[in-house]
């Protein structure tokens, strides 16, 4: 085993999918170690429940520190900074306050039946078209993509341009001159999108953007263009690909699916054992460094080091859920991180979870008998992203 300071290469070789490579196991039983990604400083690599929950709600883990270093990344160009996950409190307070109100648990439960219907709008398609289907393109992906345009304000002709941004921010092996142009061409549309709205005003999020902008001063205008941003990133690509990775685990577990159809009305039990099963990251969150010194997990990091939590090795976590490992629908509810944790807790959560629930019911409910229509070795996962996906789900049913 190495020592807390060797520096090991990091990430680890691994299947994309349901599974987490061993290393982490190995990890969880050591103090934290320090790991050297492909770009940027090295880090200390949290894997621990308790130690991921320090390093993302501890005040004196500062994610806005990064926007000064050279931050341990996956891919050569650094991300950009100014928004939601590059502030800490109260400056991230402030930013989230904003919208929070869109998001809230009330707001996403009086959209619930719009949820429904849209996802009985695309089964409708899938069932008139026949079988086989790519349930990624013809439903994981319309779904939480038209919800999170229609709260925006987005009209529907912007649904694909608004999938390929988001999908050029999550990816790893795309040039920088190429990401900087898509950043560049969205960015654009948004400003005709923002221009639009001081001209006529609707009751939707773009317009309370410009409000808190223009109006009430409460953001400049590169904090709206940013907020957008990342309201966009986070919005609706790793639901859309949760939905997909949710169904193919169930055909992949048949006795846990079979408890599922004798059970409609577990689905929202069964849609947080598979958050905490499933890791969405195939990357990791992004590094908070140390404003001092800090015990953690053993060591100390020492003040202006970074440390990168693992959500899905804290979600394995045995000292937290038995048998970590074994998806289980009927697991008593447990603390799982797949939302993070502290200030940065996922704003779109309450969004996501209405979203994953009513897209699990309707498929279960409208396709009987659905079921992979290629063996499970043969699917296939995206690459080069920092979201552990399907490239497609062929199913019949």
């Amino acid at each position: 085993m190495p020592e807390a300071q060797e520096r090991r290469p990091c990430p680890f070789s691994t299947n994309h999918g349901f599974t987490l490579h061993p290393a982490y196991t190995e990890l969880r039983r050591q103090p934290l170690t320090r790991v050297r990604l492909p770009h940027g400083d090295d880090a200390w690599l949290a894997t621990r429940h308790t130690d991921v929950q320090t390093a993302l709600s501890d005040p004196r883990f500062s994610i806005a520190l990064g926007a000064d270093r050279d931050q341990p990344r996956m891919r050569d160009e650094a991300r950009v900074t100014g928004g939601l996950f590059s502030l800490d409190p109260p400056h991230h307070t402030r930013l989230r306050s904003i919208v929070g109100r869109h998001f809230s648990a009330r707001s996403m439960e009086s959209i619930r039946s719009r949820v429904r219907e849209v996802a009985n709008e695309h089964l409708d398609a899938i069932r008139e078209a026949g079988q086989p289907t790519d349930l990624v393109r013809q439903f994981a992906i319309p779904v939480p993509t038209t919800i999170i345009c229609e709260i925006l304000g987005a009209p529907p002709e912007d649904h694909d341009r608004f999938w390929m941004w988001a999908d050029t921010i999550f990816a790893n092996d795309l040039p920088g001159e190429t990401v900087r142009q898509r950043v560049e061409d969205f960015f654009h549309h948004l400003a005709g999108m923002f221009q639009e709205r001081r001209e006529h005003p609707r009751d939707d999020m773009l317009t309370t953007l410009v409000r808190a902008c223009d109006d009430e001063g409460r953001i400049t205008e590169n904090e709206m263009f940013s907020l957008t941003a990342d309201i966009l990133n986070a919005g609706f690509v790793t639901t859309s690909h949760q939905i997909a990775n949710f169904l193919a685990t169930l055909l992949c577990h048949p006795e846990q699916l079979e408890l599922l159809r004798n059970k409609p009305d577990f689905v929202p039990q069964a849609v947080e054992e598979l958050l905490r099963y499933v890791p969405i990251l195939s990357g990791f969150s992004f590094a908070r460094y140390a404003t001092e010194d800090i015990e953690l997990g053993g060591v100390t990091v020492h003040a202006g080091e970074p440390v990168i939590a693992v959500l899905g090795a804290a979600n394995r976590d045995p000292a937290v859920f038995p048998q970590p490992d074994t998806l289980l629908l009927d697991r008593p509810t447990a603390p799982h991180l797949a939302f993070g944790h502290g200030p940065h807790f996922c704003l779109g959560a309450h969004l996501a979870r209405v979203e994953l629930q009513e897209a699990i019911a309707a498929v279960l409910d409208r396709l009987p008998g659905l079921k992979l229509a290629v063996p499970e070795m043969d699917l296939q996962w995206n690459r080069g992203s920092m979201i552990n996906g399907l490239a497609r789900l062929p199913v019949i049913w």
